[in-house]
């Protein structure tokens, strides 16, 4: 499927990738699930968040963080309080530094905790895409606080993408370490 473009595309793809995601989570022990991962060894892999998330735990908050800044952007906008996406002080360029910061605010979050957050954003962000229309999802220029995208792109990108990229940090990790069977 390619990126979604509508409404349903979006709850579909974001259904999917997240059933997948916790069907990767299922497939670990619960010492994997709280083991390091440890991909210094891998030159390929130089993006940040190899280094960033260290366990399981890390992965979760950050799919949650992210969703939470979805929720607070459309929610404040919705009310008229003309909030970006990134929050200040960071911004498109910066927003590295932003995960950072989310990764130190939750080193003494437990991983059940996490799951649950994560559960619960998730479930919050999917309510809310299914609160809006097709035009209002995939046309640009329907909200002035979206800017040259659409706003259904912001929702692709915390769920089924960001999921994916979670899945594929799950599998690079099943490579280190014989893991999550149902990782495939």
């Amino acid at each position: 499927m390619g990126r979604p473009k509508t409404r349903a595309d979006l709850l579909t793809a974001a259904a999917a990738n997240y059933e997948k995601l916790n069907t990767c989570i299922s497939g670990l022990t619960e010492q994997e699930m709280t083991t390091a991962f440890d991909f210094s060894g891998d030159m390929k892999k130089k993006e940040a968040h190899w280094k960033r998330d260290k366990n399981l735990r890390d992965v979760l908050i950050h799919l949650h963080e992210w969703h939470l800044l979805l929720l607070n952007w459309v929610h404040a906008n919705q009310k008229g309080d003309r909030k970006p996406f990134i929050p200040e002080p960071y911004n498109w360029r910066t927003y590295g530094d932003m995960n950072v910061e989310f990764w130190k605010k939750h080193q003494n979050t437990s991983l059940e905790d996490a799951k649950r957050m994560f559960q619960e954003s998730h479930t919050g962000v999917v309510k809310l895409a299914e609160s809006f229309s097709d035009e209002e999802l995939f046309s640009k220029g329907v909200y002035t606080w979206v800017g040259g995208s659409t706003l259904g792109s912001y929702f692709v990108s915390v769920t089924s993408s960001h999921y994916d990229w979670a899945v594929k940090k799950l599998k690079a990790y099943k490579k280190m370490v014989p893991v999550c069977k149902t990782c495939k």
